[in-house]
């Protein structure tokens, strides 16, 4: 069985829609990944564990919740994993950020690491790794390694489109990692490109090509 959970809130899929859309500018489609990165990151940390404190109000005491145990902290992807990170962070503001840069080589199509910063805490956190397209998973695949090798034990994948080969193959190397999804399309055409998808998402965001 496939470890992937699709976010089918309303907001998510009415702002992948506009996402998806040819004529969305890159302002817009910046501020609608944040959007969507914040909303999902929501249902990401649905599962933190919570222990219960007694809290002084103005007029008494209340037995109230609190998030125990291990503290967060986000990995995006460079470079279209960086427009999910402000989102992300407008919900959980005290999470520390680590970095991961990931280029795909032309020929091999394979995931090439040239960038790797992660915070020096990292393997006492619960870790989330950000990027807005799962294609091939070369990349999601790559990346979790080498935090997995930084000593977490703790790994979600966040993205907003997925495609099956990229979900296969996330759920084959790592078979304990969740993936959280706003989509799963179709396929992958002959040049590794989800369909039908939203196109190159680092070029639509940053507006370049």
């Amino acid at each position: 069985m496939l470890n992937v959970k699709l976010v089918e809130h309303p907001l998510v899929q009415h702002k992948i829609s506009l996402l998806r859309d040819a004529n969305t500018g890159a302002k817009e489609f910046r501020e609608l990944a944040s959007e969507a990165a914040m909303l999902m990151c929501y249902e990401a940390t649905r599962d933190l564990p919570l222990k219960t404190v007694e809290v002084e109000t103005p007029l008494g005491t209340a037995r109230s919740k609190v998030i125990s145990g291990k503290k967060i902290a986000f990995v995006p992807i460079y470079r279209a994993g960086l427009g999910m990170l402000e989102g992300a962070l407008t919900l959980v503001p005290a999470a520390k950020v680590g970095h991961i840069g990931l280029y795909r080589d032309p020929e091999t199509r394979k995931a090439v690491d040239y960038y790797c910063k992660l915070p020096f805490d990292i393997a006492d956190r619960e870790v989330i790794i950000f990027d807005i397209m799962l294609a091939t998973g070369s990349s999601a695949v790559k990346a979790i390694d080498l935090v997995s090798k930084a000593g977490v034990k703790s790994i979600k994948f966040m993205c907003i489109i997925a495609a099956p080969e990229g979900v296969s193959a996330v759920n084959n190397a790592f078979p304990d990692v969740q993936i959280y999804t706003g989509a799963i399309d179709e396929k992958l055409d002959d040049n590794s490109y989800i369909i039908p998808g939203l196109g190159d998402a680092g070029d639509r965001m940053y507006g370049t090509k």
